[in-house]
């Protein structure tokens, strides 16, 4: 069946909008997603008609509210192509979801001598927690570098590991330069040294199907704000013996079995890791999100990559425009130079024309440090996209290429 962008557009009722007088041309989905209306209309149907605490609850609400609350987390489950949803951990994102792993997993599991291998491409979200956990405990960081196309050297790769390596973390896939982690076979070659693993899957889960038992990895998380749901919800999902091995990460109501001033007996996970009311609906959103994008989701990956293609096209003939990271598998994200001139003045030119990009290091400083580049613009697609709007940006470029040559 045709994937007809038209007819998927009319979910989304953002995208009708103008800026400056022009049509919005939305391409800063890999910063957020847009929304569709059954999300907002699930949040307000929630609010107005199934509004309470979850869990202990004898009420009809809070009953109605626990079993959507749960069912969420059994959608989450079957999004990630898992058959038990013990191991998924509602979180505020990805964010808070590394920083669980890092000060539950890491705290107890690090000491002076063991490495934590990082990719040049991390988000600084997957860098800071770590070099915090390595000054607390005398871990070592080891950074993978890159090829020339914005690729893991998977030959670095793997002569960096070793029986010093306990852990190794890595982005999915690149949300500055759109570069696909080869996830399933770097997670293999982490294992053969007997390293723990946690894949940060912010940008895979917005754009193809993720098999976390193919993947063979021990933690993944994916923010629910990228993926068309909410913000301030994500998840983080564990291995659930992993997980009940850990120490918690926060304390209060909901996660503790029993309380006595003599001591505390904590749950089981996840609710080892919800201390407290948890965002119900946000999770209640993002499972709407997920059922929605699923049954599109293998013709939505196609769309993009028709949009990527073209893109890529367009843009690499446009004089002095240089495409920044050229890896053999990507998702639909472009990052670009033009020229004689400053990202951020990229930027704020294409709002005038109603185009939405991102612009700066994209909280990727090291990886912009290692190109020798300040930063890029970049533009990134969802399947909501449309070809009339990748022209839209080829033809403001070249407009922006001409004012400043």
């Amino acid at each position: 069946m045709a994937f007809d962008v038209t007819k998927v557009r009319q979910d989304f009722p953002i995208l009708g909008r103008t800026i400056n007088s022009r049509p919005l041309t939305y391409l800063d989905n890999a910063a957020t997603s847009q929304k569709p209306q059954v999300v907002i209309d699930t949040l307000s149907h929630y609010y107005a008609h199934s509004n309470a605490n979850v869990h202990r609850g004898v009420h009809q609400l809070s009953e109605q509210a626990t079993v959507a609350f749960e069912q969420a987390r059994e959608t989450v489950a079957q999004f990630l192509g898992l058959k038990v949803s013990r191991g998924c951990v509602f979180v505020r994102g990805a964010t808070e979801a590394i920083n669980l792993v890092a000060e539950t997993w890491g705290r107890t599991h690090l000491k002076s001598g063991d490495e934590i291998l990082l990719t040049t491409l991390e988000h600084h979200a997957n860098i800071v927690p770590w070099q915090i956990i390595a000054e607390r405990t005398g871990a070592k960081i080891v950074v993978v570098p890159l090829n020339g196309r914005g690729e893991v050297d998977l030959e670095a790769y793997q002569k960096l590991l070793s029986g010093r390596t306990k852990l190794v973390t890595f982005t999915h896939v690149s949300n500055a330069l759109g570069s696909i982690n080869p996830a399933k076979e770097m997670t293999k070659m982490a294992k053969a040294v007997g390293a723990t693993v946690l894949i940060d899957g912010c940008q895979s889960a917005a754009h193809f199907a993720i098999d976390i038992p193919s993947l063979g990895c021990d933690f993944y998380c994916f923010s629910g704000h990228k993926t068309l749901g909410p913000t301030g919800i994500g998840v983080l999902w564990g291995r659930p013996e992993l997980l009940d091995s850990l120490p918690p990460y926060q304390s209060g109501g909901d996660m503790i079995r029993k309380v006595d001033f003599a001591g505390t007996t904590f749950r089981e996970a996840p609710e080892r890791f919800e201390a407290g009311t948890p965002d119900i609906s946000g999770a209640i959103g993002l499972a709407a999100a997920l059922q929605y994008f699923m049954p599109i989701q293998k013709e939505a990956h196609a769309h993009e990559q028709k949009l990527l293609s073209a893109a890529t096209e367009k843009l690499k003939a446009i004089k002095g425009l240089k495409i920044i990271g050229e890896a053999a598998e990507k998702v639909s994200v472009i990052s670009f130079l033009i020229e004689g001139s400053h990202p951020h003045d990229i930027g704020t030119l294409l709002d005038a024309d109603g185009i939405a990009i991102r612009t700066g290091h994209h909280c990727c400083m090291p990886l912009m440090k290692s190109l020798n580049i300040p930063g890029t613009a970049r533009a990134s697609f969802a399947f909501y996209n449309t070809m009339e709007e990748v022209d839209r940006l080829a033809v403001s470029l070249e407009k922006i290429r001409k004012m400043i040559a």
